[in-house]
C-alpha cells in the first residue's frame, strides 16, 4: 500500500531524518521503498510504499516511537494513496 506521512514537529527536519535514519534498519521488514522530503524545518513529508500495514502500525505505536513523539512535539497524518491512470 502506497502511503504519504506529513509530520510536523518542533525539533529540526534534520533530528527528524536522522530519527528516521536510525530506523530504517528495522522499518526495511515491512517498507518497500520511502522517500523523505522536507517541507520547511519543522514539517516533512515521507512517501512509502508499505509491504505489511500491521508491522507498520506495531512499530509506530511502540514506546520508543511514543516517547519521542512526545518528546519533539510530532505529529503524524497519514493518507493512503492509489495511482490515477
Amino acid at each position: 500500500m502506497n502511503l504519504c506521512i506529513v509530520s510536523e514537529y518542533n525539533c529540526t527536519f534534520d533530528d527528524f531524518a536522522a530519527m528516521v535514519g536510525q530506523s530504517q534498519e528495522q522499518a526495511q521488514a515491512f517498507l518497500a521503498d520511502f522517500e523523505l522530503i522536507k517541507v520547511h524545518d519543522h514539517k516533512s513529508v515521507m512517501l512509502i510504499n508499505c509491504t505489511d500495514m500491521e508491522a507498520f502500525q506495531a512499530f509506530m505505536t511502540t514506546p520508543e516511537m511514543k516517547q519521542w513523539d512526545e518528546a519533539n512535539g510530532c505529529v503524524d497524518t497519514v493518507y493512503a494513496m492509489e495511482r490515477v491512470n
